[in-house]
C-alpha cells in the first residue's frame, strides 16, 4: 500500500484542556499504531518541542500572535496571519488534511480532503454563556461555517454529540463520524489514595468526604448549582466533614470564565471553609484526588462527552452527572444522572452517595466496568479506518 503524506493542525497540542488532551492522546495512539503513512505537524513557532516518531515531520509556522492564543474566546486572528497559516498548510502538499478541533481551524486554499472535529454544540446552544462578547462569537462561528462547508467528513466524540450537530448546525448525519475519547491508563483505583504535597496545602485530607468537580468555569458549566447543594447539606446537618473541590484551570481559553464570579458566590454563601479551588492539577495530583473522592460532579447545561467524568469513572469514583450529555449512555449504573436544574434531585443524589455505603460501592464497580469499555488505542484505530475511508475515496466531496 502506498504511503500517504497526512497533514495535522496540531497548534491545540499544547491546550490544557479538553482539546488538547484529545489530540494529544488520540494522535500519540494513532502514531502507535500507523508507522506506514508519513505525518507533517504544523504547530505554532513558539511551541515547546515534544517527543515524536521518525515517520512525523514538524513544521513551524510564524505568526504575530501564537495560534493557541489567537483562537481563544478572547482572541481573533488577523487576516495576515490567516494567509500565512493556510499557505503553511497547502505548501506542504499532503493527502489528507485533519483538524482535531475546530477551536484552531482555518480556511486551506488546496482541495486536499479535510477531516475538521466539532467535540459539542454548546456555543451555538449557549452562545452569550460561553462567549465574552459579539466579535468572539461571530468569530467562533465563522469557523464553525466554513470548517463545516471545506471538510469531506465532520469528527465528533460521541453518538449524543453526533445527533446535536445533525440537529444544530444541519449537517447530514452521512457526514459525521464518531471518535471517542477515552481516560488515559494513568488514572486508575489506587490500593492505598493519600493526598499528594498540593493536596495536603490546600488542607484537603483523607479523613474529609470530598465532592469534586473538574473542568473548565465557563457559565454553562452550571457550577452554582454545586454552591447551591453545599448549602442543602450544611442546612441538614451531618455532613460538616463534606468539602466541595473546584479542580481547573481559573481562567478560560476557548471559552469565557466566571471563576470571579463563583469565588464571589461562596463568599456570599458563607461557605469558605467548605469549598477549595486547586487551580490546574497535574496528572498526578488529579488522580490522587479522585482517589480520595466520594463523588465527581458533572452538572452542567451540555457536555459533547465529559472525559472528566470517564476519568474519575476508571478511578473507581461515582459520578452524578447531567443529563443533557452521553454519560447516560457512557457509564449507565456507575453515575446518577439528572437535569441541570434539579437542585432537589442534586442533593439527594449527593446525599445517597455519601451516606449509602451500598450503593456507592455498586456505583464504583461500574463505573470501572464502563471506563475499562473505552480505550484511546480503540479510538486511534477508528480514526485510521476513517482516514483510509476517506484517503480511498470512499467518501464523495460535500
Amino acid at each position: 500500500m502506498t504511503s500517504m503524506r497526512i497533514g495535522v493542525d496540531a497548534t491545540c497540542w499544547t491546550n490544557r484542556r479538553g482539546y488538547g488532551r484529545f489530540a494529544r492522546s488520540l494522535l500519540r495512539a494513532a502514531l502507535a499504531l500507523d508507522r506506514s503513512n508519513h505525518y507533517v505537524f504544523f504547530v505554532d513557532d513558539e511551541a515547546d518541542e515534544f517527543p515524536l516518531p521518525a515517520n512525523v515531520e514538524v513544521v513551524r509556522i510564524t505568526t504575530a500572535v501564537p495560534t493557541v492564543k489567537a483562537a481563544a474566546a478572547s482572541g481573533s486572528r488577523s487576516l495576515k496571519d490567516l494567509w500565512r497559516s493556510s499557505r503553511a498548510f497547502s505548501a506542504q502538499k499532503v493527502d489528507l488534511f485533519f483538524f482535531p478541533s475546530v477551536y484552531s481551524y482555518l480556511p486551506m486554499l488546496s482541495g486536499v480532503p479535510k477531516l475538521v472535529t466539532i467535540h459539542d454544540v454548546i456555543p451555538e446552544l449557549f452562545p452569550e454563556l460561553v462567549f465574552p462578547t459579539l466579535r468572539s462569537r461571530l468569530f467562533w462561528h465563522a469557523k464553525v461555517k466554513l470548517g463545516c462547508a471545506q471538510a469531506r467528513l465532520i469528527l465528533t466524540v460521541s453518538d449524543y454529540s453526533r445527533r446535536c450537530l445533525a440537529e444544530q448546525l444541519k449537517i447530514s448525519p452521512q457526514r459525521i463520524r464518531v471518535v471517542s475519547e477515552a481516560s488515559d491508563p494513568a488514572f486508575r483505583k489506587l490500593d492505598a489514595p493519600r493526598p499528594t504535597p498540593l493536596l495536603e496545602r490546600l488542607g484537603l485530607a483523607s479523613s474529609m468526604r470530598l465532592l469534586t468537580y473538574v473542568g473548565g468555569f465557563s457559565p454553562h458549566k452550571n457550577l452554582s448549582l454545586l454552591l447551591d447543594v453545599m448549602r442543602d447539606l450544611r442546612a441538614r446537618g451531618g455532613f460538616d466533614d463534606v468539602r466541595l473541590v473546584f479542580g481547573g484551570d481559573y481562567e478560560g481559553d476557548v471559552f469565557y470564565s466566571c471563576y470571579r464570579q463563583l469565588v464571589g458566590q461562596v463568599r456570599q454563601a458563607g461557605l469558605q471553609d467548605r469549598v477549595v479551588f486547586t487551580g490546574y492539577l497535574r496528572d498526578a495530583d488529579l488522580l490522587a484526588l479522585l482517589n480520595l473522592t466520594q463523588a465527581l460532579l458533572l452538572p452542567s447545561f451540555c457536555e459533547g462527552f465529559g472525559l472528566p467524568a470517564v476519568e474519575a469513572a476508571a478511578c473507581g469514583v461515582p459520578v452524578i452527572a447531567t443529563a443533557r450529555s452521553p454519560l447516560p449512555e457512557l457509564l449507565g449504573e456507575g453515575a446518577i444522572i439528572l437535569e441541570p436544574d434539579d437542585r432537589a434531585g442534586w442533593t439527594n443524589a449527593v446525599v445517597a452517595v455519601l451516606t449509602d455505603s451500598w450503593r456507592r460501592e455498586n456505583m464504583r464497580r461500574a463505573a470501572l466496568a464502563a471506563a475499562s469499555r473505552l480505550s484511546w488505542e480503540n479510538s486511534a484505530r477508528q480514526l485510521l479506518e476513517i482516514f483510509d475511508e476517506v484517503l480511498r475515496h470512499r467518501v464523495p466531496a460535500a
